[in-house]
C-alpha cells in the first residue's frame, strides 16, 4: 500500500476558501519512530530525518512536550518555536520567514503537515486533522 496518496488527501483538505493550497509538504511517520509510512520520492513529502521522526514520534508516544518547549522542534534541518500542544496529541510550530507546522496523532503514527510563510495555518491544521482523525477510524 502506498502510503504518498495521504500527502494528496491532505493537501486538499487544506484548501482555503478561495481554493489556496496550504500545505506545501507532508509526512506520516510511524509512533513508534522506527520508519515514515509516506515516501521522499513524492513532490510534496516533508523530508524529514530519521532523528527527526524518532524525536517527534518519541514526544508523542510519552505525550512529554518539553523538550519542545525547552528547545523547539526540528524539522528537515529547520528549528521551528513551539506554539502550543492540544489534548496531547496535536503539536502546533513556526519558524518565521520558513512557515509553520501542525502534527496531531494517531494510535500508530503521527501526521506532519507543513505550511508555507504566509500560509493559512488553520486550513493547514483541518487538513491534518481530517488524515489524523481517518487514521485513527481505522484503529492505526
Amino acid at each position: 500500500m502506498s502510503w504518498d496518496s495521504y500527502i494528496d488527501n491532505l493537501r486538499a483538505y487544506s484548501k482555503d476558501s478561495a481554493g489556496g493550497i496550504n500545505a506545501d509538504r507532508v509526512c506520516i511517520i510511524g509512533l513508534d519512530g522506527a520508519a515514515k509510512w509516506t515516501t521522499d520520492d513524492h513532490p510534496n513529502a516533508c523530508r524529514a530525518t530519521p532523528d527527526e521522526c524518532s524525536n517527534i514520534a518519541k514526544a508523542f508516544r510519552g505525550k512529554d512536550f518539553t523538550p519542545f518547549q525547552a528547545g523547539g522542534i526540528y524539522l528537515e534541518g529547520i528549528k521551528y518555536q513551539f506554539l502550543r500542544e492540544e489534548d496531547n496529541k496535536v503539536v502546533m510550530a513556526k519558524k518565521k520567514d520558513m512557515g509553520s507546522i501542525t502534527m496531531q496523532a494517531s494510535k500508530t503514527a503521527v501526521v506532519i503537515g507543513h505550511c508555507p510563510e504566509g500560509g493559512q495555518q488553520g486550513s493547514l491544521n483541518k487538513g491534518v486533522t481530517a488524515i489524523a482523525d481517518y487514521l485513527e477510524n481505522l484503529n492505526m
